[in-house]
């Protein structure tokens, strides 16, 4: 199975941490936040993970190297010029993620969740499976409802999207080498009633800002 880890943002509100450095590379408790999914990953059978990169690339690229020391083949999608948004930037990096779902995860969120509860596989019909959680401070409103499996758009209650996901490569067709958001995309299929879903049972935190970096590293103390 392969996985991707979005790594291509700017990440502006967190500077000035990120001017000189992607926000992966932030640590937290002492470790870059994306060798916690690099970790994770390892341990459930992904043997290929993509991560693109945009601003300071090199810098992923020189830390994670091939990824052999997490048992790992490492793939970099080299956004040249400008990040091409989620959407576009997965769509970009097809061509090393082959024809079969993977899993997606955005590279500035943690969370602690055994990715061996997570399904490999996509239900009929469906092109994504999201995993959403409950909101956030800084998000309250959510994003997307659920029920009975099913992600929607038009329910009282609604969950914020985790950043986590599972993916089939159809899902973008017809984006190509473009900046492409994943939200407008995602919520024309939902409408199509072909996005599956479930609640994250784990911690998890999406780390946007310096406050919230230092937050949760004090939870986490």
């Amino acid at each position: 199975m392969r996985a991707m880890i979005l790594a291509a943002g700017r990440g502006e509100r967190m500077r000035p941490l990120t001017d000189n450095m992607p926000k992966p590379l932030i640590a937290v408790n002492g470790k870059p936040l994306i060798e916690y999914h690099l970790e994770k990953l390892a341990t459930v059978g992904v043997t290929d993970v993509v991560i693109n990169h945009a601003w300071l690339g090199q810098m992923l690229v020189d830390q994670l190297g091939d990824g052999r020391r997490w048992g790992l083949n490492i793939h970099f999608s080299n956004e040249v010029g400008a990040a091409l948004e989620t959407a576009g930037g997965i769509a970009n990096a097809l061509p090393l993620l082959g024809d079969a779902p993977f899993w997606v995860i955005n590279g500035d969120v943690w969370t602690d969740v055994d990715f061996s509860s997570l399904p490999q596989h996509l239900s009929e019909h469906k092109l994504a499976h999201l995993l959403l959680t409950t909101n956030p401070e800084h998000h309250p409103s959510g994003d997307f409802g659920l029920v009975d499996g099913e992600v929607r758009a038009d329910t009282e209650i609604k969950y914020t999207y985790s950043g986590i996901g599972l993916y089939h490569p159809s899902l973008f067709n017809g984006i190509g080498q473009q900046p492409a958001p994943l939200g407008p995309l995602l919520r024309q299929k939902i409408a199509k009633n072909q996005i599956s879903g479930q609640l994250l049972m784990a911690q998890w935190a999406d780390i946007g800002t310096p406050q919230r970096l230092a937050l949760l590293e004090s939870q986490l103390a």
